[in-house]
């Protein structure tokens, strides 16, 4: 990935009103930082401690990150923590796993056990309160794992209390909608990869292509075969902010990539302050 194709690392600012923010926790900063895959192909060293400077510059109260922090191979995640011990934030850092941190059945155990070694709090189907017990993290396990259940996870936070949810894949969005979400952060879409400079995102209007051409065609076309609709189904919510119902969503663009690479589609951190508000 070269920043002449991809463009330079981007920090995203953004303010989200919660509502019933106490005013102790009025201008609360959130990192975010998603998708490294960092595996020796898809995110240099150099990126990555760029990234990591900005993290520590913002000061934030608290550091989130929001999956793939491998591509299949968990063996990197070994040098990658050597890495992220650098981060530092005041309320500590919370992650939650996305599809490529399970890809193998030990994945999701060596994973977890190096950001644990380091400090970072791996959430599955798991709540913390960080900053306080006005605030709650919720962390749910990736939507692909067959354990994406979160009714019994957010049954456990009183209805009054604000919450902040982890969950790499956005298309969870729409099924969290049977309940309060006062902002998801999440990641998994890269962005969708390829922009078209005034138009958006390539895989859109190749969804819209492919869809016309007959099924029994498109598996002789090689370009043809790929089926985005795996990688995620609303494709709306590729990046950035979007309203959900009543929930709000924040999706990054994430800091690694995959094939066949980026086009117009920058590198994210994501800096985020919460105040009150309804």
């Amino acid at each position: 990935m070269h920043w002449l194709l991809s463009g330079a690392l981007s920090v995203e600012k953004l303010t989200v009103k919660i509502p019933d923010l106490p005013p102790s926790l009025d201008g609360v900063k959130l990192v975010q930082l998603s998708d490294l895959h960092y595996d020796g192909l898809r995110l240099s060293n150099q990126m990555l401690e760029k990234a990591i400077a900005i993290c520590n510059d913002a000061e934030a109260d608290l550091i989130v990150l929001t999956g793939d922090y491998v591509t299949d191979d968990p063996s990197p995640i070994y040098q990658l923590v050597k890495h992220l011990k650098n981060l530092q934030a005041t309320g500590g850092i919370c992650a939650v796993l996305g599809n490529h941190d399970i890809y193998y059945h030990h994945s999701q155990t060596v994973i977890t056990d190096a950001f644990t070694n380091i400090g970072i709090q791996v959430l599955w189907n798991e709540i913390a309160y960080p900053l306080g017990q006005d605030l709650a993290i919720v962390g749910l396990a990736d939507y692909w794992s067959g354990e994406f259940k979160p009714a019994p996870v957010m049954k456990l936070v009183d209805e009054a209390t604000p919450r902040i949810v982890l969950s790499h894949n956005p298309d969870t969005a729409e099924f969290l909608q049977k309940w309060r979400v006062d902002l998801q952060l999440s990641g998994h879409t890269h962005g969708s990869q390829i922009i078209i400079p005034g138009v958006g995102p390539l895989v859109v209007y190749y969804n819209k292509f492919t869809r016309k051409i007959n099924r029994k065609v498109r598996k002789y076309i090689p370009f043809l075969r790929a089926n985005c609709g795996k990688v995620v189904r609303h494709w709306e919510w590729a990046q950035g902010f979007h309203t959900i119902g009543t929930n709000q969503l924040y999706v990054n663009r994430g800091l690694g990539t995959y094939p066949p690479g980026r086009l117009f589609c920058p590198p994210e951190v994501t800096i985020i302050t919460l105040v009150t508000g309804m």
